[in-house]
């Protein structure tokens, strides 16, 4: 006969195997990639409070930069595995200050604001304040447009920093020497900072279709990206990508502002025909 003693671990063992939940784990899955992303900012924070030579600064962008490949695959991850969340979505939005935002300001400051001491440390702080602004408002958006957006409003505080970091670290490898122009630096983040807070629409992609023109476009940049890394330079291949996505929003906004303007001056005049309209109708009526 078995003892109480034998029952109890023959209870226990029992007990000890566990369903593995495989969906439940694949909702962290996104949520690791984006804190790798929050370590990729947080060490750039370690790696300038150490040391700011030219060395230093150039290891601080690029582990911003491996932020960016971060970024970029958790959203993609949690769509293909369809684990998209409100808490990813807030989790993300707080990466992207610290990483987007608060790591660029710091190499901003210690790369050519530094000089100015307060007011250097002022205009940093504005453009992370810009960038707080930005994701706040891409939030609010997201929730009331749910879908797939065919626009950003306001320059991705992603490509904010890239602009930033591609000039640091293009100056550093090309020049290798303290950067003097701290005046050109100031307008440089006044204007990034302004872009991200601004209704400048910036194209999302996400809306692309697989055709012959655009795989022919896509095709053609990456070629022209490949050739700018291997022949020239590999940071001026990201201040060419940074940068041109930059300009190509500002280009459109200016092209298609008075198209926008007058849309959104006639707008007013179709809603009062259309009330009109349905007013007469609902007299007419029985």
């Amino acid at each position: 006969m078995a003892t109480p003693l034998k029952k109890k671990r023959k209870s226990r063992r029992r007990r000890l195997p566990l369903k593995f939940d495989l969906r439940k784990a694949m909702f962290a899955l996104p949520n690791l990639f984006t804190l790798s992303s929050v370590f990729c900012g947080f060490y750039a924070v370690v790696l300038t409070s150490q040391d700011q030579s030219p060395q230093q600064l150039y290891r601080a962008c690029l582990a911003v930069c491996f932020g960016v490949f971060f970024d970029m695959a958790d959203g993609r991850v949690a769509r293909l595995t369809r684990t998209q969340s409100a808490f990813g979505v807030q989790l993300d939005s707080l990466a992207d200050l610290v990483t987007f935002g608060v790591a660029p300001a710091l190499i901003v400051f210690h790369w050519g604001l530094s000089e100015m001491g307060l007011a250097g440390a002022l205009i940093g702080f504005i453009y992370v304040g810009c960038g707080a602004i930005r994701l706040a408002r891409f939030n609010v958006l997201a929730e009331r447009t749910p879908g797939t957006m065919k626009y950003f409003i306001g320059v991705p505080i992603p490509l904010a920093a890239g602009v930033l970091i591609s000039l640091v670290m293009f100056h550093q490898r090309a020049f290798d020497a303290p950067v003097s122009r701290t005046l050109s630096i100031v307008a440089l983040v006044l204007i990034v900072s302004y872009l991200m807070i601004s209704n400048v629409r910036y194209r999302t992609f996400k809306d692309l279709k697989l055709t012959r023109k655009s795989m022919t476009l896509v095709f053609t940049l990456m070629v022209l990206f490949a050739v700018i890394w291997t022949r020239i330079r590999p940071t001026f291949a990201v201040l060419a990508f940074s940068w041109g996505y930059l300009t190509l929003g500002l280009i459109e906004e200016v092209v298609f502002f008075r198209r926008r303007q007058h849309i959104a001056a006639a707008a007013p005049i179709d809603d009062a025909i259309t009330s009109t309209q349905d007013a007469v109708q609902r007299e007419d009526s029985p």
